[in-house]
C-alpha cells in the first residue's frame, strides 16, 4: 500500500502507432516558484496553465499556512495575494509537502530567514530523502533545524531572527539547493551569493529577475556566480507557464519507440538548463523537430513533433550534462532499451537520492523484462535490444516514483509482452492526466485490481 491510498496496479500492452497531439501540463518547476514568488510580492499575481498535480497543489496549500492568499479559478488559473518579502506568518499545522523535494525546500528555503517555526513532514518516499542539503547552507543565514536521524523528515525550522547574507559554493549539482540559498537571501541584508561549479536549472534566478530582484549571473573561473541584493520589493506579474519537458518526455519518448508513431507536443519550455533529454536523443538519432520555436516569459518555448525512430543508436551520455537531465533519465534507459549497441549514463549519482533511488529501480525493472544492465554508484549502462526487441512480461516496482512508473508503462507499449507497475498512483503528483492523455495518442493501458 503506498502513502495515497491503495496501490493502483496498471498494465501497458504493445501499441499500434501513438498519434496525435499531447497537451501535457504546465512545467512543475515553474508552477512551484509561481507560487511561492507570488506570496513575496504585495499585490496580486496571476498565474495561467498551472499544473494541478499534487506536487503543486502541496506548495499552495503551504503557501496559505504562511499567510499568502491563493485562489484558484479553474483551467489552471490561479492568482496569489502576498504578503512580501519577510511577510510570512507562522503557520498553525504541520506543513505537509507531500512526495515533493522540490516544494519542501523550496518552502523551507523562504521561510529560513523570517523569525517563524515550521515543521515540514511529508509521505513515505520524502520522509526518506536528505535534508541535510538544505539545512546547511540555510544554518549559515541563522536558521535551526532539527529534524529526525539523518536529517530527514519531519524536521522543525526556527528562522533566522537576524539573518546574515551568505556566500556558499554547491557541493553538487543542485537547482533545489541554490533556490533555497536564494529565496533565503530575499529576507537577508547585503548581497547573498551563489557559486555552482556546473550550471543547473535557471528558472528561479530568471523569475525572480521578473519580479523584480536585483540579481546578476556571471560566468567565472570558480564557476557560475549568482548574487542576489536582499530585502527588495517584489511586483506581482501575470505568469503563463509553459508545458513541462519533463512530462512531455513521455509521449515524446513512447512515440520513438512504437513503431510507424507521429506525436506532437506543443509549447513546450526548452531552457538549455532543462533540455538534455532532447539533445541527447537527436545524438541517437530521434527523429524530433522543434517547430514555431519562440519565447514567452523569458523562456524559450517550441512546439516538438516525435516520430517512430527505428534507426537510434546507444551513446556515452556526457556527465557535464546530467544536471539538465536528471529527471529524464529513467525514460531515457527505456529508449536505450530500444536502440542498437550500448548507451552509457556517467554522472548520475543524484539519481540515488531521487524519489526513489532511481538507478536502482530502472536497473531491476529492465532486467526483469528482458534488458542486460550494468551500473555502479555513478553510472547506469543500459545494453539495447533494437526496435521491439524487449521481451517484457514482467511487473516493474513504482517505488512511490511518479516517473519510474510512467517509464515502465511507456516501456510496456513497445515490448513484446506486456508491461505492468505494482502501483501507478503517484503518476498524480506531477502528470494527473497522463493516462487519459496516452490513451488519446492510442496507448493500451489497464488498471488492474490486486
Amino acid at each position: 500500500m503506498s502513502s495515497h491510498g491503495p496501490a493502483t496496479p496498471m498494465t501497458a500492452r504493445k501499441s499500434g502507432p501513438l498519434k496525435g497531439t499531447a497537451d501535457v501540463p504546465g512545467d512543475k518547476s515553474i508552477s512551484h516558484r509561481s507560487l511561492i514568488l507570488g506570496a513575496l510580492t504585495v499585490g496580486e499575481t496571476k498565474i495561467s496553465g498551472l499544473l494541478e498535480g499534487q506536487d503543486v497543489l502541496d506548495t499552495a496549500k503551504a503557501m496559505r499556512a504562511f499567510g499568502a492568499e491563493v485562489i484558484e479559478h479553474g483551467g489552471g488559473d490561479w492568482t496569489v495575494h502576498g504578503v512580501g518579502v519577510g511577510g510570512f506568518s507562522e503557520p498553525e499545522d504541520v506543513i505537509d509537502c507531500g512526495n515533493s523535494g522540490t516544494g519542501v525546500r523550496l518552502i523551507m528555503g523562504t521561510m529560513a530567514t523570517t523569525p517563524i517555526t515550521a515543521t515540514f513532514t511529508g509521505d513515505a518516499s520524502l520522509r526518506k530523502r536528505p535534508m541535510g542539503r538544505i539545512t546547511d547552507p540555510l544554518s549559515l543565514f541563522g536558521c535551526q533545524a532539527v529534524g529526525r536521524e539523518g536529517g530527514r523528515l519531519p524536521m522543525t525550522l526556527v528562522g533566522a531572527a537576524d539573518p546574515v547574507p551568505v556566500t556558499y559554493t554547491l557541493p553538487m549539482a543542485s537547482a533545489q539547493v541554490k533556490s533555497a540559498v536564494l529565496l533565503a537571501g530575499l529576507n537577508a541584508p547585503g548581497q547573498t551569493v551563489v557559486i555552482e561549479k556546473e550550471p543547473t536549472r535557471d528558472h528561479t534566478e530568471r523569475m525572480l529577475a521578473g519580479f523584480g530582484a536585483e540579481i546578476t549571473v556571471e560566468d567565472t573561473d570558480e564557476g557560475r556566480v549568482v548574487t542576489l541584493t536582499g530585502r527588495p520589493e517584489l511586483k506581482p506579474q501575470t505568469i503563463a507557464v509553459p508545458r513541462d519537458p519533463s512530462s512531455a518526455a513521455f509521449p515524446v519518448c513512447a512515440a520513438l519507440i512504437v513503431e510507424g508513431s507521429d506525436v506532437l507536443v506543443p509549447n513546450i519550455g526548452l531552457n538549455p538548463t532543462r533540455a538534455g533529454l532532447y539533445t541527447t536523443l537527436k545524438e541517437m538519432g530521434a527523429d524530433l523537430t522543434f517547430e514555431n520555436e519562440r519565447t514567452e516569459g523569458g523562456e524559450p518555448v517550441a512546439d516538438l513533433r516525435a516520430r517512430f525512430s527505428p534507426d537510434m543508436k546507444g551513446i556515452e551520455v556526457p556527465p557535464e550534462r546530467a544536471p539538465s537531465m536528471i529527471d529524464e533519465y529513467p525514460i531515457l534507459s527505456v529508449v536505450a532499451s530500444f536502440a542498437s549497441g550500448k548507451t552509457v549514463m556517467k554522472g548520475v549519482k543524484e539519481l540515488r537520492v531521487k524519489e526513489s533511488d532511481r538507478i536502482d529501480a530502472m536497473a531491476r525493472g529492465l532486467e526483469a523484462c528482458g534488458v542486460t544492465i550494468e551500473e555502479d554508484e555513478d553510472t547506469l549502462i543500459v545494453h539495447g535490444m533494437g526496435p521491439g526487441g524487449v521481451p517484457g512480461g514482467a511487473t516493474a516496482e513504482a517505488r512511490l516514483d511518479h516517473r519510474i512508473a510512467m517509464s515502465f508503462l511507456c516501456c510496456g507499449m513497445a515490448s513484446e509482452k506486456p508491461i505492468g507497475v505494482d502501483d501507478s498512483g503517484p503518476i498524480a503528483t506531477s502528470f494527473p492526466i497522463f493516462e487519459p492523455l496516452m490513451g488519446t495518442l492510442g496507448a493500451q493501458l489497464v488498471r488492474s485490481n490486486r
